[in-house]
């Protein structure tokens, strides 16, 4: 389901905290790495708002939708099928509201987004060892 991880992505997850798991990471593992990093730039993105911090909430904003994007290119179509064709369309919906977010200021999508990807980390954790 997935292709190449996109190197991109990494950089937005933060390179401190994979430096030492990339080399011997999977690309399983490497992916659930990019979610884990989302959800935390969106979290923080969302406690940003709620404390005025507008600057820094872009930033977290931007971050998290630089990851999405990489999640996006690494779907393989090819292999992933239907399974591909919609986690694209969902990353490419999580990405407008993530936008949408930033622009109004919206902690309520930010949740909506946190959800979402919430669901994709439990169905990609949940895939057993043997098809890593």
């Amino acid at each position: 389901m997935q292709g190449t991880v996109n190197k991109n992505a990494l950089d937005g997850y933060g390179k401190g905290a994979i430096e030492s798991e990339i080399n011997y990471a999977s690309p399983h593992r490497i992916i659930q790495m990019l979610i884990d990093g989302a959800l935390s730039k969106i979290a923080t993105a969302k406690g940003c708002i709620e404390r005025g911090e507008l600057v820094e909430k872009g930033r977290q904003i931007t971050w998290g939708m630089n990851i999405i994007q990489g999640l996006r290119t690494s779907l393989d179509a090819e292999k992933g099928g239907e399974v591909a064709a919609n986690l694209n369309s969902l990353y490419e919906y999580m990405s407008r509201k993530l936008l949408e977010a930033n622009v109004d200021n919206n902690p309520e999508l930010l949740d909506e987004v946190i959800r979402l990807l919430s669901e994709v980390k439990v169905g990609w954790d949940n895939i057993p060892p043997e098809f890593h």
